[in-house]
């Protein structure tokens, strides 16, 4: 346990317990999606001390020579108890690991691999994001939240290998498509494709029973690549939350039709030159407050789409 943080970790135990800690944490588990394709899924509610910050996806796969990474995860504690679920499985080396993103909950993890000798995969945009002062009110905000696992200790890790455009990599041994798809929720938003059994990591593209995170997405680019990989239809999805879908047009319409409902309710307001608290208080939110991270997230996410409907109807 000493490598989850400092001393407070311990007292935390001593005082609980170590049964009922135990049950406090939820488990870094492998699930098999194909013959050589896996995830770990994390808990649907924002990133907590309950959940220590193990509330998004990732991806595993053990190629013929190798084991590949998709994200790492939202601590380096969580990167580490993702290695040991590995090890059940497999002894082979960690070569890649591909970032779909670089929010904190799927990179966080990145200096554990990092010191094992992985390269680091990550869309160009990627580059624009590091040391930007989100980045460092994150890391800030994380310190307090998930204290202990999130500390002084982090390091922030850059891509090795930056992506242009869409490019087929032999990795471990296993072909791979790696499609950059932002902007979207993301700039840096990067797909990776598994060519021999046809399984999409779409990273934070597609939520799946919980409510989607906004922040300052691009959501015009985040629908047209919805409805993209919707035309696509691959066998296998896995977003950055939620379990993995083998129905990707009737799981995908979730978000799609979120971010829709989103812009289409926040330029109506826009356009009747209402407040953004006016317009909050009149729309019916109900088909979505039931839904995981509700409370968290949407009221921040509509917001946001109602500045950027303000920004778009300046341009017109």
């Amino acid at each position: 346990m000493h490598r989850l943080g400092p001393a407070l970790l311990w007292l935390w135990f001593l005082s609980m317990g170590s049964s009922a800690f135990a049950q406090l944490l939820p488990a870094v588990t492998l699930e098999a999606l194909s013959k050589q394709a896996y995830m770990v899924q994390g808990d649907l509610g924002p990133a907590s001390t309950s959940n220590r910050g193990f509330n998004s996806n990732a991806g595993i796969v053990i190629a013929d020579d190798a084991v590949v990474l998709i994200d790492a995860l939202g601590t380096p504690a969580l990167a580490e108890e993702l290695i040991q679920a590995i090890r059940l499985i497999t002894k082979k080396p960690i070569t890649d690991v591909i970032v779909t993103h670089y929010h904190a909950d799927h990179y966080y993890g990145l200096q554990v691999f990092k010191q094992q000798g992985a390269r680091i995969i990550a869309a160009r945009p990627a580059m624009q994001a590091i040391g930007t002062a989100d980045m460092a009110e994150r890391f800030a905000e994380r310190k307090l939240s998930l204290s202990p696992w999130v500390d002084d200790s982090f390091r922030l890790i850059a891509p090795d290998l930056l992506i242009d455009k869409p490019t087929r990599m032999l990795l471990g041994g296993a072909w791979f498509w790696l499609i950059p798809a932002g902007p979207a929720h993301s700039p840096e938003d990067l797909m990776a494709l598994t060519e021999e059994d046809g399984v999409l990591f779409a990273g934070d593209l597609m939520f799946a029973g919980r409510i989607p995170f906004v922040g300052s997405a691009d959501t015009k680019g985040w629908i047209r690549g919805i409805e993209d990989l919707i035309a696509r239809n691959p066998r296998i999805i896995v977003g950055g939350h939620g379990p993995a879908s083998t129905q990707a047009a009737k799981d995908l319409v979730f978000t799609l039709d979120y971010l829709r409902y989103l812009r289409s309710t926040m330029g109506a307001a826009v356009a009747d030159l209402k407040s953004f608290d006016e317009a909050y208080a009149e729309i019916d939110w109900s088909r979505y407050r039931s839904i995981p991270a509700f409370d968290a997230a949407h009221r921040r996410n509509a917001y946001n789409v109602f500045l950027t409907m303000e920004q778009e109807a300046l341009r017109k």
